[in-house]
């Protein structure tokens, strides 16, 4: 039998298969219909340091080997997720990853050390999140601006810190290297990609905010790309996320040099689909006589 076991950011994982922030919200509905502890790791819903009820207005688009979303990080808020969530989301005896935005420094801040104290243990940082107070621009666009707020979150974070990037940023090789200077102990690869939609017979745009995120199958050639430049430039693990559906898809992205993956807009499709990939990947690997992950790791 492989080896499924991976270990990255001082964290022992049972396999490299993780469901994604905001497709799997905490668990509790997926774990009716199968046993979550299969899983290498669940990150919870994007949260936020105040409970938030998200944006008005349509939120889903099907697209063509898609899906483009404007939930706008509607999330119960940080205090409620370490009191009501994480508890329950600790039974599942996985790894449990709080992800955590913020629209100005202080909100991470504050987040941060509530998080610390928490039995969450591992946050990943989403700085996709627009800056209220530099007139919006996210703080992923800009590598001087993602070393600024991840140098600071890492002086105060106790945790092993992963940074999830945008793929809206200038450079993803420069950014992948500033955050690594900051002190990320790993990266996590891509969020949903800036897309829009547009209905016909109202003549007007789908959401309310025009643009919206674009995930699923059709943007994982763009994710694979990213995580490979980013595998080249630095050499703390990587996360990749982007359309992944199978174990062949998995074992891409290992290729390409990540250490874990992301299952994301799949688990809407086929809410088991996390657990038969890893089923899938254990028989891929025996097939093909690969005893780790490590064997094929980064050899593109």
């Amino acid at each position: 039998m492989a080896d499924l076991k991976t270990k990255a950011m001082g964290i022992q994982f049972k396999n490299p298969v993780l469901t994604a922030s905001g497709t799997f919200s905490f668990g509790e509905e997926f774990s009716e219909i199968y046993d979550l502890s299969v899983l290498g790791g669940i990150c919870s819903k994007g949260l936020t340091l105040h409970q938030r009820s998200g944006n008005a207005g349509t939120r889903l688009w099907e697209t063509p080997m898609g899906l483009i979303n404007s939930i706008g990080l509607q999330n119960p808020g940080v205090d409620n997720f370490i009191n009501r969530e994480l508890p329950r989301m600790k039974s599942y005896n996985t790894v449990i990853i709080a992800n955590l935005g913020g629209h100005c420094e202080e909100d991470y801040f504050e987040g941060i050390y509530k998080l610390n104290d928490s039995d969450a243990d591992l946050i990943e940082l989403n700085i996709s999140c627009p800056n209220v107070k530099t007139g919006g621009m996210a703080f992923g666009i800009k590598s001087s601006v993602a070393y600024d707020i991840v140098s600071k979150v890492r002086r105060i974070c106790k945790k092993p810190l992963m940074v999830k990037l945008s793929p809206n940023a200038e450079s993803i090789p420069d950014m992948a290297i500033a955050c690594e200077e900051a002190g990320a102990d790993g990266l996590s690869l891509i969020n949903t990609i800036q897309a829009m939609a547009i209905d016909i017979k109202k003549r007007k745009a789908v959401f309310d905010n025009v643009y919206a995120g674009l995930s699923g199958p059709c943007v994982k050639p763009i994710a694979l790309r990213m995580v490979h430049e980013t595998a080249k430039a630095v050499k703390i693990p990587i996360c990749g996320i982007g359309g992944i559906t199978s174990a062949e898809d998995v074992i891409e992205f290992i290729m390409a040099g990540a250490t874990l993956v992301q299952v994301g807009t799949a688990n809407f499709v086929r809410p088991t689909i996390a657990a038969d990939i890893i089923n899938s990947l254990n028989e891929y690997m025996d097939s093909e006589g690969i005893k780790t992950l490590d064997e094929i790791r980064g050899i593109v």
